[in-house]
């Protein structure tokens, strides 16, 4: 472990062993929120292959040794294809590599974690999940929202706003969505927040219903954007991506709970 947090020295961390691949969860964004085994895999890994919203703070805990491969996908721009992603982690591998997938917030929340797995089972190389804590609760808690509430809900639906195409997901079953769960997070909803309120609503959801959009979450440029189911075009040009989106009766709760401000935001580490 070097000379970084001492303490952690000799603790019995799981080998990670040459020839297998690691996907690790970066968390929602400030580098801080890393778990203790996903810290424990940067200082071991020989090859880093990390996505677009990973921190580059958090990258300078690597060992110094390690390969850097980026490896983001941002929707609307240029990025690697899924498979090529996936068949390079099986290539390292199979070099003798430790092979460190890192992934911004969790590998199997919307992150086609369980994809690249499956490519790994595919070619017989081992691997371990370290989860991350997922935007949609850890990011919505810096913006002091709970995703659940005793007062308000006691069930919450995640939602992802585009297919592997870009677009509104085609299999998802709207009335049922409106209307199973107070709450609803929803990921990579921002180009298509429009639509989905239209879907929402001619399925019974209130247009009064509150929409909560919470941008850069956990990081010293968070943003949080307020408004109703039935006006979110009044707030569209407010809205930009990367940012997480909730539905219902947490969102003003806020008001009370809004505890990431002032100086709190000077600490780049969360």
């Amino acid at each position: 472990m070097g000379g970084h947090f001492a303490a952690l020295d000799g603790l019995d961390f799981p080998p990670f062993e040459p020839g297998t691949v690691w996907l690790v969860g970066a968390g929602p964004g400030a580098p801080g929120l890393l778990s203790l085994l996903g810290y424990y895999a940067l200082s071991q890994a020989d090859v880093i292959v990390y996505d677009a919203l990973v921190s580059p703070q958090l990258l300078s805990l690597a060992s110094p040794a390690a390969e850097q491969v980026y490896a983001g996908k941002r929707g609307g721009k240029p990025s690697e294809k899924q498979t090529d992603i996936s068949l390079r982690l099986v290539e390292l591998a199979k070099a003798g590599k430790r092979v460190l997938r890192l992934k911004g917030g969790d590998p199997f929340m919307f992150g086609r974690g369980a994809e690249e797995c499956a490519t790994l089972v595919a070619h017989g190389v081992g691997f371990r999940i370290v989860p991350g804590i997922t935007a949609g609760i850890g990011g919505l808690a810096y913006a002091g929202i709970p995703a659940t509430s005793r007062d308000t809900n006691h069930a919450v639906i995640f939602l992802t706003g585009h297919d592997e195409t870009g677009g509104i997901p085609a299999a998802v079953d709207w009335a049922a969505v409106a209307n199973a769960a107070p709450v609803i997070v929803m990921y990579m909803a921002v180009k298509h927040l429009g639509s989905i309120a239209e879907k929402l609503m001619a399925a019974g959801r209130p247009a009064s219903d509150a929409v909560t959009v919470v941008m850069h979450a956990s990081l010293p440029e968070q943003q949080v954007v307020q408004g109703t189911l039935g006006a979110v075009d009044a707030i569209a040009d407010q809205l930009a991506a990367p940012a997480i989106v909730v539905l219902g009766p947490v969102g003003p709760l806020r008001e009370n709970l809004d505890w990431y401000v002032a100086k709190l935001r000077e600490n780049s580490f969360g």
